[in-house]
């Protein structure tokens, strides 16, 4: 899987998202930031950005992504993004 289809597909499941995605081809890093997000811990946005991926880990097309998550507010404060590695 290519980091720009992982980010058409975060794009495309999280519609007004901006994302921005990095990797070598297995080992991906992305930054989402999305109103979708406000109100919701960290895991239920880590959740919602993976289901738009579909099958990419089950594949193993994608073997690992770390997620950093913004609503636009803690973007505009310079607040840190919730990040995972899994």
């Amino acid at each position: 899987m290519q980091a720009d289809v992982i980010q058409r597909l975060i794009e495309n499941g999280l519609p007004g998202s901006e994302v921005q995605v990095a990797g070598d081809g297995r080992h991906f890093q992305a930054v989402v930031v999305s109103a979708s997000f406000a109100g919701k811990s960290m895991l239920q946005q880590h959740r919602m950005v993976y289901e738009t991926l579909g099958d990419g880990f089950r594949n193993e097309a994608l073997h690992a992504l770390s997620i950093k998550t913004l609503t636009p507010d803690e973007r505009s404060d310079g607040a840190s993004a919730s990040s995972s590695d899994d």
